[in-house]
């Protein structure tokens, strides 16, 4: 599992390993790292043109080192220095002792843009707000080139704690990051600006409890339900699925089909679309008679294209069994109504879904994801996944928030949350807790849309019937490329 961790968790790391080490040791370890990094991404180090832009902080000082390690190898290196008089000395007498050179800022843009290789140092992960006025004709410059830019720890401009852009910011090929990953190289819109992220060991001891989690295959398939040989279709969970209307049967539909493949057992179809659901899956389960006279169930999913329907998303959220919430079911859900509930409750919004029901801007959720997604979490006490171009899960109580790495820009196409909804909430009835269910249902979602588009467009039936595909890739089994 990927993690990230706080400023503060980092800095107070570091400062407990600086005082076992002798002086400038870590500072040492960090140049090493992105000067090995600078390297491999230029391939032949002789004869290049770097040049490092440099800050007042460690930023600075690392870029520095590394700068005198690549000069050593035979590159042309030059600082940049947006603060002579602060920058970091002893960097500075090691890059010119190895033949690099240092000038100030003003009027480098040229130089900049004749790089091959340009090194950000200029803020360091305590930067607040966008790059200062100095700064911003040296990350345009550095954007212009033809460089590969390399960011040291974090792009400077964006905020390492939320992910956050405000203003201008550098925008890295690679960021070379130390210690751990901070939350912002994986919430999108600062994720953007990293580019590729290194991750470089300097030997920090961190706490057991992270800031951001972030699921990989194997993870996600220890948590994936198995059937064993004494399972059956009850035994393995029975998901309801509360959706569709006679203007929108495709999302029943496309619910029905996310459900099918996440792991339970069977299921279960209430609302006006059953003959649309029937005709696409005949393995369906169909009833008209509501949610409370539909049978037994582990879980349900309400919402998806129900339309105005408030006593059929009402109904379901007065079952003692672990609901997910999503599309109309969130415009009709009343917060009490969801507080109050003693089972799990999933709410998966995207952007716009979640600003009304924050009764915010679409813009502020989306630039601030991770505030957003932690803020409706703790309003209706409930499990909420957020959806967007970085998918998030916040649990009621606290604790690390999952971000999801997998998907492809093709999912934005119609119907596709739907797919989601319905295998997330299969996945519910299978068991998993809901942090678990969003995280999968996600991590599974994201890879089978990444499947099914290979780089070209897809519809949502598309991506359901990956599905199947991605979860044999993260198991290992045959057929899962």
């Amino acid at each position: 599992m990927r993690t990230a961790y706080s400023v503060e968790t980092v800095r107070t790391a570091e400062r407990e390993l600086m005082a076992r080490l002798p002086e400038g040791a870590l500072m040492q370890r960090a140049a090493a790292g992105l000067a090995a990094a600078c390297a491999h991404l230029l391939g032949r180090v002789y004869g290049r043109r770097i040049v490092l832009l440099v800050g007042s902080g460690d930023n600075g000082g690392d870029a520095l080192y590394a700068g005198a390690r690549l000069a050593r190898r035979g590159a042309g290196v030059t600082a940049v220095l947006l603060a002579p008089e602060r920058a970091h000395g002893g960097g500075l007498a090691a890059l010119r002792r190895a033949g690099g050179r240092a000038v100030a800022a003003g009027g480098t843009e040229e130089l900049i843009e004749r790089a091959d290789l340009v090194v950000d140092g200029i803020v360091g992960i305590g930067g607040k707000g966008g790059l200062r006025p100095d700064a911003v004709p040296l990350a345009a410059a550095a954007q212009r080139s033809r460089a590969a830019v390399v960011a040291v720890d974090l792009p400077s401009g964006v905020d390492a704690d939320t992910g956050e852009v405000h203003g201008a910011a550098v925008r890295a090929d690679v960021t070379v990051t130390f210690g751990a990953h901070k939350p912002g190289l994986l919430i999108d819109p600062a994720r953007e600006y990293a580019g590729a992220v290194r991750l470089v060991g300097i030997g920090l001891e961190l706490p057991a409890e992270p800031e951001l989690q972030a699921l990989q295959h194997a993870d996600v398939a220890r948590l994936l339900p198995v059937p064993s040989g004494e399972s059956d279709k009850y035994r393995r969970g029975v998901v309801g699925i509360a959706a569709g209307s006679a203007r929108y049967p495709g999302a029943a539909v496309l619910a029905v089909a996310g459900a099918l493949r996440g792991g339970a057992g069977a299921v279960r179809y209430v609302g006006p679309a059953g003959q649309a659901v029937i005709a696409r899956y005949p393995e369906t389960l169909v009833s008209d008679q509501g949610p409370k006279r539909a049978g037994r169930v582990q879980a349900w999913v309400v919402g998806p294209g129900v339309g105005d329907d408030a006593g059929t998303v009402a109904e379901v959220l007065a079952s003692d069994v672990p609901v997910l919430i999503d599309a109309d079911g969130l415009r009709l859900a009343e917060v009490a109504a969801v507080r109050e509930r003693r089972a799990p409750t999933l709410m998966t919004p995207h952007a716009g879904e979640a600003a009304a029901l924050l009764g915010v801007d679409r813009a502020e959720v989306e630039s601030a994801r991770l505030r957003a997604v932690r803020e409706l979490a703790g309003r209706y006490g409930a499990t909420v996944l957020l959806k967007g171009s970085t998918t998030v899960v916040a649990g009621p109580e606290g604790g690390p928030v999952r971000v999801n790495p997998t998907g492809t820009a093709w999912l934005a196409t119609a119907g596709s949350g739907d797919v989601l909804s319905g295998l997330a909430g299969s996945l519910l009835a299978a068991g998993l807790s809901a942090v678990d269910a969003g995280s999968v249902g996600a991590y599974l979602h994201g890879l089978a849309g990444r499947l099914a588009a290979q780089g070209a467009p897809v519809g949502a039936h598309d991506v359901a019937e990956a599905v199947p595909v991605a979860w044999r890739n993260v198991t290992g089994e045959p057929g899962g490329s």
